[in-house]
């Protein structure tokens, strides 16, 4: 087991894929032993920042736990609020973006390929 406090692992930085403005990440995964096989992070978007659109190569889920924000899956857009999920597919284009008046705060959980040691 592996006790992760947050504030231990917590970056700020632009969000990945487009570098859309800033954010806060949680890559609470990170400190897990290698190898781990799966990614669990919390993000915070800022006003007007995205998780640029981008294909993945696994399913993967954006849980909503503030704030308000569009999710695009290959062209399809949706309103995810607190409580919301969306769960992604592989092989889609996919991203995330905040809007409203707070910050945008996502867990986001999926899985790591396998290393080719096994």
């Amino acid at each position: 087991m592996v006790v992760v406090d947050e504030n231990d692992v917590m970056v700020r930085e632009s969000p990945p894929h487009g570098a859309i403005g800033m954010s806060t990440a949680y890559r609470i995964s990170d400190a897990a032993p290698q190898p781990r096989r799966m990614e669990f992070r919390r993000r915070v978007l800022d006003a007007g920042s995205a998780i640029g659109a981008h294909p993945i190569a696994h399913d993967e889920v954006y849980y909503v736990t503030s704030g308000t924000g569009v999710v695009i899956s290959d062209g399809v857009e949706a309103v995810l609020r607190p409580g919301m999920a969306a769960y992604l597919y592989e092989g889609a284009v996919v991203g995330i973006r905040q809007t409203g008046e707070e910050p945008l705060a996502l867990i986001i959980a999926y899985p790591v390929a396998p290393s080719p040691q096994g």
